[in-house]
C-alpha cells in the first residue's frame, strides 16, 4: 500500500485526471429530451435560413426603383394593391407606382425589392406617402443570411442549451446523436454517520456528504446511484465498491482517504488493483483527495470534510465527468475579482473558500460564505463560486485582486445592474 504522500500541484491532479479518460458512447434520443446533453455529431443546416426572401418589418414592399427622388418637399405616393400577410405570398407583378402591404417574415414577391415600414409612411385608405428613397434590399432578410444549407450550427461537443433544442427544431431533426450521460455512484464511509432520518446519537453525525454530492451530480443532469455500507469495514468496503464498478461508469466515495486506522480506501484501491493517480494534492481543503483509475473508471476518493469534499467534487469528478460525456468545455469559469473581507490565515498550499460572489459598480466581488473550515458545511449552503488564493507565507485582505471560480451558474444577485 502506497502512503508516500508528496502533494502535487492542482494543476498537475487535475492533467492527470483529464488525461487517462475516455469519452462515452453514443447514442441516439428524441431531440424534445435533448436538454442538458452533449452533442456527439456537428448539427448542420439541413436548409438556408432564411428559405426565402422574407420581410424585416411590418410595412409596404415596393420597387426601390419607384422611390427615386422622395424627399420632404416631393413625397412619392403609391397604391396598395394586394396584402401579403406572413405565410403567404404574391404572384402578382408590381407596376410603377404600387405595392403590397406586407407583415414581418411573409415572403417577398418577386416583383418587389423593398420594404418601407409603416413609421415611415402617410397612409390613406388605399394608398400611401414616402419621404425618402429606399434601396434594393432595405428592410429584407435575404435568403441563407443566417446560415446556408450544410454549414454547422453548433459543433460536436457543445452542451444542448434551450437554443439548440430550438435550431433542432428549425432544421427538422427529430432525433438527434448526443454522448450517453455517466452513471455515477455515491458512498459515504464512516462509521461515525447516520442517514437522515436516524436519531442522533452521542458521537454520531448525520451523513451529508452524500446528498451534497448527488445535487452535484443532478446540477450536472447527471444520474447518482446512493450505495450504503452497512459496516465500516474493510472486506464491506471492498464488496461494496466491487458491487458498485459493475453497476456504474464512476464512483465517488467520501471520507476514508487519510492514514488513520479506519481509513480504508487507500489499501481498498491497491486490492482492487486500480492505478492511483495521486494521493495528495497541494491544497487546502481537501489535501487528502485521491484518485484512481480502474481500467476506464475513475474513482475518486473525497475528503469526509464536507468543504473539502464539495471543493474536491468541483476541481477534479465535475471536468472528469465532462470530459467523458464529451463536453468540449469541461472547466468552470474562473473570473477576476475584487476580496470584499480579510483572510489573514497564511497558508503554503493554495486555498480554496467558500464564497458569496456579488457583482456591483462593474467590479466583481468575493467575500468568504461565513464559517470557513474544511468540516464547514454552512458555508457551502451560503456561497456561489470559490475564492482561489495562490499558496504563500502572507494573508489576503480586503481589496486585493484575486481569482473566483464560478460553480453555481444558477445564483444571481440581488439587483439588476446593466
Amino acid at each position: 500500500m502506497n502512503l508516500n504522500r508528496t502533494p502535487i500541484a492542482v494543476s498537475e491532479a487535475v492533467r492527470r485526471v483529464i488525461s487517462g479518460l475516455s469519452k462515452l458512447p453514443v447514442e441516439t434520443i428524441p431531440y424534445t429530451e435533448s436538454y442538458g446533453r452533449i452533442l456527439a455529431r456537428d448539427l448542420e443546416a439541413s436548409m438556408d435560413v432564411p428559405r426565402f426572401n422574407k420581410s424585416a418589418m411590418d410595412g409596404f414592399a415596393i420597387r426601390a426603383k419607384d422611390s427615386e427622388g422622395a424627399s420632404g418637399e416631393n413625397r412619392v405616393s403609391f397604391e396598395v394593391v394586394a396584402e401579403v400577410p406572413a405565410g403567404a405570398t404574391s404572384r402578382y407583378e408590381l407596376s410603377e407606382g404600387e405595392a403590397f402591404r406586407i407583415m414581418t417574415g411573409a415572403s417577398i414577391p418577386e416583383s418587389a425589392d423593398a420594404v418601407v415600414m409603416f413609421e415611415q409612411t402617410r397612409q390613406d385608405e388605399r394608398s400611401f406617402s414616402i419621404r425618402k428613397p429606399f434601396t434594393s434590399g432595405e428592410n429584407i432578410a435575404r435568403q441563407g443570411e443566417e446560415c446556408r444549407s450544410g454549414d454547422v450550427i453548433v459543433p460536436a461537443g457543445t452542451l444542448i442549451n434551450p437554443g439548440t433544442v430550438a435550431a433542432l427544431a428549425t432544421f427538422g431533426y427529430k432525433e438527434i446523436e448526443v454522448r450517453k450521460q455517466p452513471v455515477v455512484g455515491i458512498l459515504a464511509t464512516g462509521s461515525e454517520l447516520v442517514d437522515i432520518d436516524v436519531p442522533l446519537e452521542a458521537g454520531k453525525i448525520r451523513n451529508s456528504n452524500g446528498p451534497m454530492v448527488r445535487s452535484q451530480l443532478q446540477r450536472m443532469n447527471i444520474e447518482a446511484r446512493m450505495y450504503a455500507l452497512e459496516a465500516d469495514d474493510f472486506d464491506t468496503l471492498l464488496q461494496r465498491v466491487k458491487q458498485m464498478l459493475n453497476e456504474v461508469d464512476a464512483v465517488i466515495t467520501t471520507g476514508g482517504v487519510s492514514v488513520g486506522d479506519y481509513d480504508h480506501l487507500p489499501k481498498l484501491y491497491e486490492s482492487l488493483g486500480a492505478k492511483e493517480l495521486f494521493n495528495k494534492v497541494g491544497m487546502r481543503p481537501g489535501s487528502v483527495t485521491t484518485v484512481s483509475m480502474l481500467g476506464s473508471k475513475p474513482m475518486f476518493g473525497l475528503s469526509g470534510n464536507p468543504s473539502a469534499c464539495y471543493t474536491g467534487f468541483e476541481l477534479f469528478a465535475r471536468p472528469a465527468l465532462l470530459k467523458m460525456m464529451g463536453h468540449d468545455r469541461i472547466f468552470a469559469p474562473v473570473l477576476d475579482a475584487v476580496l470584499d473581507g480579510d483572510f489573514k490565515k497564511a497558508n503554503p498550499f493554495t486555498r480554496f473558500i467558500r464564497a458569496e460572489i456579488d457583482y456591483r459598480e462593474g467590479l466583481i466581488y468575493a467575500s468568504p460564505a461565513g464559517f470557513n473550515k474544511s468540516n464547514a458545511v454552512t458555508s457551502i449552503a451560503k456561497s456561489n463560486g470559490i475564492i482561489v488564493l495562490p499558496g504563500g507565507t502572507r494573508g489576503y485582505e480586503k481589496g486585493d485582486a484575486i481569482k473566483v471560480m464560478m460553480t453555481d451558474m444558477t445564483s444571481g444577485i440581488d439587483h439588476f445592474d446593466i
